[in-house]
């Protein structure tokens, strides 16, 4: 459970997105919203890359700003267009983020060779394309033990093996070990097997979830 109280997030003088209180159970959620609405920074936020006014509390009992080791721990996250140093290869973020996310020995296996990377993962990311990056950050999101993963505009550039390989793992994951899921998209993610998605509404700065 994700809990926003008094959030105020604003760029200088200019308000972006705001919510006296939203609380979003366990689940799977789309953030909708038009171009510029704030869905990017509403999960960078999230995710504790961007600073903010007000308080965000992961179960009733881990603040962001109070604990923000513990929480990021918890809460993964991949960026839209994801930016890595060109001169580490992809395994050696992978072995980064392993360690800084606590994940059991060898979990990274199962995802590369599942999207495919293992022919190019010991190269240097320089050399690799927009969807070998999205790839990987998406690959990097899954480390771990988080119980929230926020995954911003996901099936960018993905091709549709890699798509439907990306759904299963929400479906299974979210069944299997109750992790939950945003996703910001601005194609209908309904469509791609997602089959139990609510809602996130981002407008006129206001966040809400759709009855």
């Amino acid at each position: 459970m994700l809990e926003l109280v008094k959030f105020r997030k604003s760029y200088g003088s200019v308000p972006v997105l705001k919510t006296d209180y939203l609380k979003l159970p366990p689940g799977i959620f789309w953030i909708k919203g038009q171009n510029g609405s704030g869905k990017s920074t509403l999960l960078r936020a999230l995710a504790g890359i961007l600073s903010f006014d007000g308080r965000i509390i992961l179960n009733d009992q881990m603040d962001l700003k109070k604990q923000p080791v513990g929480y990021k721990q918890r809460v993964n996250f991949a960026e839209a267009e994801p930016l890595f140093p060109e001169f580490l290869t992809g395994m050696e973020m992978v072995n980064l983020f392993s360690s800084a996310k606590k994940a059991p020995i060898n979990q990274h296996e199962y995802f590369v060779e599942h999207m495919s990377m293992n022919d190019y993962i010991h190269e240097p990311l320089g050399s690799y394309s927009s969807g070998m990056l999205k790839k990987l950050s998406i690959v990097l999101a899954f480390l771990g033990k988080p119980e929230i993963i926020l995954l911003d505009e996901p099936l960018v550039t993905l091709d549709e093996k890699s798509l439907a390989i990306l759904c299963a793992w929400i479906e299974e994951k979210h069944r299997k070990e109750g992790i939950s899921f945003l996703l910001s998209s601005h194609q209908p993610v309904e469509v791609k097997g997602l089959n139990t998605i609510r809602e996130v509404l981002v407008a006129d700065q206001t966040i809400k979830v759709k009855a």
